[in-house]
């Protein structure tokens, strides 16, 4: 098999030579390129084609959270995991909101670092439902949800009530064979079903359908 090609952006030159380091170990995955800001990703990317990009959030000339939104609108994208050093970043929630597939802490152990890149380039995000819901009632606090709940509503309106009930079961952390059994469909037709709401909403991934579904307020309802 063909080794994951990983991009590390940082602008601490030891924080990128500690992740060089400890990833470039792994067999099964190449360190092609490096940056120090945000403002290099779009000039590297079409040079060394990864499939997988680690990216800071905080840096001084263009943030990872401007710099994931501006990647994840190109063709054919790699999967971006953002890094923080906190758990409860609000800009966490926006990079995963404009499309990365989840996040790390700076202080996870490297095995862990290791299995984030490979399970993004698997095509499984990072972060789990579970765990998405958490970050966002530990960032948003008591602010105000009825605008935000409305707007999820009407996206998900656009969708069919199957499609809704796969959105419902995503958001809910299930699998596609998890689903397939709940829902009793095929895991070929929620495959189907996932890759039309993504299409119809707009989205980049299985944690975008979570995020809205949580803001819909659909996970709080009984199973």
């Amino acid at each position: 098999m063909k080794p994951i090609r990983l991009m590390l952006v940082d602008d601490d030159p030891l924080v990128r030579a500690g992740l060089s380091f400890m990833l470039g170990g792994a067999d099964d995955i190449e360190i092609v390129g490096e940056a120090a800001d945000g403002t290099e990703v779009a000039p590297l990317i079409g040079e060394v084609r990864p499939d997988v990009v680690l990216m800071d959030i905080r840096m001084p000339a263009m943030d990872g959270l401007a710099a994931t939104e501006a990647l994840r609108k190109r063709p054919g994208a790699p999967e971006v995991i953002v890094l923080t050093t906190f758990h409860a970043d609000e800009q966490v929630l926006r990079a995963l909101r404009a499309g990365a597939a989840g996040f790390v802490l700076k202080d996870t152990a490297p095995a862990e670092i290791v299995a984030a890149v490979r399970a993004v380039a698997a095509g499984d995000p990072v972060l789990s439902p579970a765990v998405a819901r958490q970050l966002i009632t530990r960032v948003t606090g008591a602010d105000p949800q009825l605008d935000r709940r409305r707007r999820a509503l009407a996206r998900l309106d656009t969708l069919g009530e199957r499609e809704r009930e796969v959105a419902v079961a995503v958001g809910r952390g299930g699998s596609n064979a998890d689903i397939a059994a709940q829902l009793f469909l095929s895991v070929a037709t929620v495959k189907a079903h996932v890759s039309r709401i993504l299409t119809k909403l707009d989205l980049n991934n299985r944690v975008q359908i979570a995020l809205l579904a949580h803001d819909a307020g659909l996970l709080d309802q009984d199973a």
